[in-house]
């Protein structure tokens, strides 16, 4: 959305050569005069009458010749629209007709000097061919001369493989065949093609009326586009007179010099020059006029439809300007620059990107500023991030080149009298606003959309902040527990930012409080070398704005020496359930290091992890099979220190053990080895001789299971009672272990418990 306040300037031609002040990228650029350059787009503005009755007009469904772009507009740039306007299109080719959508009313606020009608917003509804307009007053009189404006963008020019503004920029295209529509604007005639020159604008036989962007007769000076007349008596410019503007040259004489571009604080983005999207600079020849510096930014939403694809953004550019220029009758498309949704940067207004040129976009804030438009529109759609990161990066360019703090304000002097033209603020008075401010801040309307204004204070912040969401991530080559590292000298350090990569200036990795290494804003990452000792790191973000922001210190430690086993690892027999091919088994270590124990790993005969206050794992063992335990100690730094044990359990069956008293055996493939002995005779037995260093006692288990008595060489140990809720077979329930390997017997007293005397044994476990 726009508010213009600059007057019409007219162009001084000498010889037939039209000189600019200033062409499209760059100041102080001659240009070939009068005619397209072979980039150069043309574009096409059909125009069809809306009849109006009271407050009611309406058109029914029309054919119509290509456009992509349509507004509203009627005579008298003073006066107001009431009530609501709905268009719909229908997509070229198909027959097939758009929902209706809304036009903005709003306009550009009226009786300004250098519009030359009144005009709705203009929308992007993509190649079309058909149109049909319903207008509702809601009982006030409709303005007269209402009519549909209805833009050909034309085929946009294949990409410039120079070109700096990224994949998004251009979409290539065939040129389309005589009576088709082209791919992304319509039928617009392509670079070199000739099209007709009518000498003002011809009927149709659609209906519209025709205006081409024709080239003028070399060394003609009246200009195509209707604008504001060129005169020394012409209204001043209603923006904020910071300080005197290149002065309107005269028809024929030479245009006066543009100011320097002074270098920025911050970098340049990517832009897509005008020469590159296809502006047709013959279809104005007016001199750009220059204030003397950016103090403030204004952000706007074109309140276009936001289902264009990016490859598209470049006719819709051009739509906006014919729109501006033909309908709104101002001398450019009013915005500095324009951004799509995929963050792509356009140049608008010529005159130079690195320039203070005067815009059309905040009415009576157009001197000393600068104005971005983002595609689409944000009253309930939110902008995408990447088009946030590109007002911001534009926005910290501008500012910089003037050395002001995008987060900061600024006093700025109305230029213009907003009384009776839906302006905010009296001419001359002084307004506080944020240098990156939305279009609401200095005019009555709700551009740049209720979501796009409040990403500003984000936007802000992007362009003039500190680096944000800084964070240290990690090393590699060292191990971090807590705010320390421990690393056996060299290591790298990550980070982390939500602040984009294309606006910060650099990141600095800071060792005791010195800078040790330089990264780019698009690194991660940094390798360190440390001395021995304890050191302290830091990363500082440096923002292209030049302030910075540092992350928490970490505690760098170098640590060299490798951990120890304090307690070598060794197995033990533990309770559970035992089986033909594996037996319960504890493994139990201890590990320190002198710095920072990081953990304990199991390598063999299987792999596990540890923590560094773990000193025990219950595992398996292979029955009959002598297994090698290997475990690994690791510290923060990385090193490390290797211990290992081995153990073979046994399987002793019921059958091998010494029976006394009554003993009945008992068949079932849930025994081991498929048999088992039982008894409920008192003080029945069974003694169990083996040579090894532990034992457990297997047992199956049931509700009416009885108690045992248990002996180890000949001392009585414990009472077990074997009674279980639930049914269990083969479940070692009583262990023991002595510290080396020798004989003993193990015996198994029935103890023949009231009421549930029965036992029944399963063997004996022991461990060699």
């Amino acid at each position: 959305m726009w508010a213009t306040a600059a007057t019409a300037t007219a162009l001084a031609v000498v010889t037939g050569v039209l000189v600019t002040n200033g062409g499209a990228g760059g100041g102080g650029t001659a240009q070939a005069a009068k005619r397209p350059a072979p980039h150069a787009v043309r574009t096409a503005l059909r125009t069809l009458a809306v009849e109006a009755e009271g407050d009611q007009a309406a058109s029914g469904k029309r054919d119509t010749g290509p456009f992509s772009l349509l507004g509203l507009s009627w005579t008298k740039p003073a006066a107001e629209l009431p009530g609501t306007v709905r268009v719909r299109a229908r997509a070229a080719g198909t027959g097939s007709w758009g929902a209706w959508q809304s036009l903005g009313t709003e306009g550009d606020g009226t009786g300004q000097p250098e519009s030359t009608r009144g005009a709705t917003e203009p929308l992007w509804v993509g190649p079309s061919d058909g149109v049909q307009v319903d207008v509702d007053g809601h009982g006030s009189a409709l303005p007269a001369g209402l009519r549909l404006e209805l833009v050909d963008p034309g085929k946009s020019p294949a990409p410039d493989p120079a070109s700096d503004a990224g994949p998004a920029a251009f979409v290539a295209d065939e040129e389309p065949a005589e009576g088709t529509a082209a791919g992304e604007g319509g039928t617009g005639t392509g670079a070199n093609t000739p099209a007709s020159s009518p000498t003002a604008a011809e009927s149709t036989p659609d209906g519209t009326t025709s205006q081409a962007a024709e080239s003028p007769t070399p060394g003609a000076s009246t200009p195509v586009a209707p604008s504001a007349p060129a005169s020394p008596t012409a209204p001043a410019s209603p923006s904020a007179p910071a300080a005197p503007t290149a002065t309107t040259p005269a028809v024929g004489a030479p245009a006066a010099p543009p100011p320097t571009a002074p270098p920025s604080t911050a970098p340049r983005p990517p832009i897509v020059t005008r020469a590159q999207w296809g502006a047709d600079e013959s279809m104005d020849d007016e001199a750009p006029e220059y204030g003397t510096k950016v103090a403030a930014v204004f952000v706007h939403h074109t309140v276009d439809a936001n289902s264009y694809s990016c490859a598209q953004s470049p006719a819709m550019v051009r739509a906006i300007r014919t729109y501006h220029i033909k309908t709104n009758g101002w001398k450019d498309v009013g915005y500095h620059f324009l951004v799509d949704k995929c963050g792509t940067i356009f140049e608008g207004r010529k005159g130079g990107v690195d320039l203070p040129v005067i815009g059309a976009h905040t009415y009576g804030f157009n001197t000393d500023t600068t104005g971005i438009a983002v595609l689409g529109d944000y009253n309930e759609a939110t902008p995408s991030s990447a088009a946030k990161t590109a007002v911001a990066r534009i926005a910290a360019w501008k500012l910089g080149q003037y050395k002001e703090d995008p987060t900061g304000k600024v006093g700025l002097v109305a230029g213009a009298d907003g009384s009776g033209t839906g302006g905010k603020f009296k001419k001359g008075q002084t307004v506080t606003l944020n240098r990156i401010s939305g279009h609401r801040d200095g005019y009555a309307t709700e551009c740049p959309g209720t979501r796009l204004y409040a990403a500003l204070p984000e936007i802000r912040t992007l362009a003039g902040g500190s680096v944000a969401g800084l964070k240290i991530t990690g090393f590699t080559g060292a191990g971090v527990s807590g705010t320390k590292a421990w690393t056996k000298g060299p290591a790298t350090v990550r980070w982390s930012a939500t602040t984009p990569s294309t606006l910060v200036n650099r990141y600095e990795v800071l060792v005791d409080g010195k800078v040790a290494v330089t990264a780019k804003a698009t690194a991660t990452s940094a390798a360190l070398t440390f001395a021995s000792g304890t050191h302290t790191v830091a990363v500082r973000g440096v923002h292209v704005s030049g302030k910075a922001s540092t992350t928490a210190t970490t505690t760098v430690v170098v640590d060299k020496t490798a951990p120890s086993f304090t307690t070598k690892p060794s197995t033990a027999l533990r309770t559970g359930t035992v089986g033909s091919t594996s037996v319960p088994v504890t493994l139990k270590w201890a590990a320190t290091d002198a710095a920072a124990l990081k953990e304990v790993r199991l390598t063999k005969p299987s792999a596990a992890a540890y923590g560094p206050t773990t000193r025990s794992a219950s595992l398996t063992a292979k029955p009959a099979a002598t297994t090698t335990w290997s475990l690994t100690a690791y510290d923060q730094a990385g090193n490390t220190a290797s211990a290992s044990t081995t153990s073979a359990p046994a399987i002793l069956q019921e059958s091998s053990g010494k029976k006394t008293g009554k003993w009945t055996t008992k068949s079932s493939s849930s025994y081991l080895g498929g048999k088992s002995y039982s008894s409920s005779a008192k003080n029945a037995s069974l003694t169990y001789t083996f040579t090894g260093r532990g034992a457990s006692l297997v047992f199956s288990r049931a509700s009416t299971s009885g108690q045992v008595y248990v002996y180890v060489d000949g001392a009585k140990k414990a009472t077990l009672d074997l009674r279980s809720s639930t049914t269990k077979y083969r479940d070692a329930q009583w262990t023991t272990a002595w510290s080396t390997s020798g004989k003993h017997t193990v015996k198994v007293v029935v103890v023949a418990t009231k009421g549930r005397p029965t036992i029944t044994t399963d063997g004996l476990v022991y461990l060699k």
